[in-house]
């Protein structure tokens, strides 16, 4: 096979980390590569540099077997290269079509020619299968349409080489599998596909070849057909990994009922009713899973009982005392725990240090505040062992939180909700969103740990695999209702799935 890409010798050193050091990888025309690893290991930052969206202390890079520079994105997309974010980088008001054109609009005359942007997306769209409206709106496309508008784009913009970060992150079963037979398509017509994941039943049904790396090294490739899930993650995390169910952790009853809704109903950020007349009971001891395609009420459901959302009429009763009329503050006084969705956006402030966010929702109150003054000592003590603790990666305790890694934001948030054993009731949006294994699995234990020390676990998340490990009871949200799929057994993921696409309610 012709080689596609070759990184041979990559350094990039960030204030106190390495974050590759001298990292070797190669890649053939028409291969799909999964490059894997914990929080940390360089996988994001080694595709950045592939990109052009970070500079390479030193190393050499080959495209199609010449040695170039990659100064910037633009310089990438002029080589060829496409990458598609983990956060889609695209203009909600903006139809598909003009979303893929953007930059590079073909024009009749002096005017955009939106009839030919139209044409040339339809076209595309036919030829790889990505089965898309060019007139339909980006703020009324589901999350796996946007994901192929965001492919498209990169390849209007002829990519042959094609850079995927976390692409299932935030996809349903069915999306998935949808999004593989279009890889299979795009790499039987020569593509080269470069894939980040963290799932690895994933990497082994769509991968040919598989890059590990562990702390900012390239620590082997093997090929995907002749390996294991359970070696590659040894290969990860650089010792075994727990064979026993995690369910298995449980140790404690369920009870009394520690979260009731009664008739929730809350709008959307638009005005538009997102959940509706919900009736919901979470119980001490017990881990209640929401399933979902993203956008049909999870967000609000979850901000709503956090207090971030108000709502149009309900009661929300956390052992029995009415919440719904509290402040933010209060309900985190009354024991709600909320790991949010949106790490960036709503966990946590990027420009604030490491020690503040760990602190920032109990800096009000002993031990952290004494008379007109924080105590530094004792915050400084407490975030050292959070960070231990959970295993958030960071040069020091003063660093910006936006110089972590995605994964390594996602563990301080985790650590500043869990620890410390207080909640009563733990609202848990995506909690694994973007982790590596060994977090995920920590994470997980802990989730499971508070449930069986007596608190509720309300578990909202994409990720299939984790609701069905995780959960007691699992329920599925569509078009702001939820629909209880009954008892667990063999038949549950096919029960999920047909709810969470509307096909049986």
């Amino acid at each position: 096979m012709a080689e596609a890409v070759a990184m041979q010798g990559i350094t990039k050193r960030f204030p106190g980390v390495i974050a590759n050091d001298k990292v070797g990888i190669t890649v053939d025309r028409g291969e799909i590569r999964a490059i894997v690893g914990e929080n940390g290991a360089g996988k994001t930052t080694l595709m950045k540099i592939l990109y052009g969206l970070e500079t390479a202390d030193s190393g050499v890079i080959r495209i199609k077997g010449r040695e170039v520079t990659i100064p910037s994105a633009r310089a990438a997309i002029a080589l060829g290269i496409g990458m598609v974010h983990q956060h889609f980088k695209l203009v909600p008001s903006f139809t598909v079509a003009q979303n893929v054109v953007l930059g590079i609009e073909p024009h009749r005359g002096p005017l955009f020619d939106q009839d030919l942007a139209k044409k040339d997306v339809a076209d595309l769209s036919a030829r790889y299968g990505l089965t898309v409206d060019p007139d339909k709106r980006i703020m009324n496309a589901s999350v796996g349409e946007q994901q192929r508008v965001e492919i498209l784009r990169a390849l209007y913009r002829k990519a042959d080489v094609l850079i995927l970060d976390e692409p299932t992150s935030v996809l349903t079963d069915s999306e998935a599998e949808d999004l593989f037979a279009i890889l299979q398509r795009l790499a039987d017509d020569g593509l080269t596909i470069l894939f980040i994941s963290h799932k690895l039943r994933e990497v082994l049904a769509i991968s040919h070849n598989t890059t590990v790396m562990r702390a900012g090294r390239v620590v082997g490739t093997v090929t995907t057909s002749e390996t294991s899930d359970h070696e590659l993650s040894e290969m990860i995390i650089g010792r075994e990994t727990f064979e026993t169910s995690l369910r298995d952790r449980k140790t404690g009853k369920i009870g009394a009922p520690i979260l009731e809704l009664e008739g929730l109903s809350v709008c959307d950020a638009r005005g538009i009713m997102a959940a509706k007349s919900v009736k919901l009971t979470v119980r001490s001891g017990e881990v209640v899973g929401i399933a979902g395609v993203e956008g049909n009420g999870q967000l609000e459901l979850a901000e709503a009982i956090t207090g971030l959302r108000p709502t149009v009429e309900c009661r929300i009763l956390l052992q029995g005392q009415e919440i719904q009329n509290l402040s933010i503050r209060e309900i985190r006084e009354a024991g709600v725990a909320h790991i949010p969705s949106d790490r960036n956006a709503m966990g946590v402030a990027l420009d604030a240090k490491v020690w503040e966010n760990l602190c920032s929702t109990q800096y009000y109150a002993r031990p952290f505040s004494g008379l007109m003054a924080l105590s530094m000592g004792e915050i400084l003590s407490t975030a050292s062992t959070a960070i231990t603790e959970f295993d958030v990666r960071t040069p020091t305790l003063h660093c910006a939180t936006r110089n972590l890694s995605g994964g390594n934001i996602q563990k301080l948030v985790v650590a500043r909700e869990l620890g410390g054993n207080r909640a009563l009731l733990v609202v848990a949006s995506q909690p694994t969103h973007g982790i590596d294994i060994a977090g995920t699995e920590a994470i997980r234990c802990m989730l499971l740990d508070y449930a069986s020390r007596g608190a509720g676990v309300l578990l909202i998340s994409a990720d299939l695999d984790e609701i069905l490990a995780l959960s007691d009871r699992v329920l599925v949200m569509y078009e702001g209702q939820l629909t209880d799929v009954g008892e667990m057994d063999e038949s549950t993921r096919q029960k999920v799935g047909r709810v969470m696409t509307g096909a049986e309610l």
